[in-house]
């Protein structure tokens, strides 16, 4: 999950290393702190981009069927035909 205090502490040892220089330990800590917070990004990124439902001009669903799939399994968007 990406917390204001994942991204204040990111943020603030990325200053650090601009100014003074990391610790070893601090080192570690920013690539793990930057793993978690690309984790979380790339899920909440899923999990909208599989709620999107793509509509045409003329107001008919176009969503791929991959799409349409995934929100079926999902129950998403009531997706019961198809």
């Amino acid at each position: 999950m990406i917390t204001k205090e994942l991204i204040d502490r990111i943020n603030h040892l990325a200053q650090k290393k601009k100014t003074e220089g990391l610790t070893t330990e601090e080192e570690k800590e920013q690539v793990a702190l930057r793993t978690e917070y690309l984790k979380a990004f790339k899920e909440n990124m899923r999990h909208h981009i599989e709620g999107i439902k793509v509509v045409d001009e003329k107001g008919q669903d176009v969503t791929p069927d991959k799409l349409k799939q995934i929100q079926k399994e999902k129950g998403l968007h009531q997706r019961h035909k198809d």
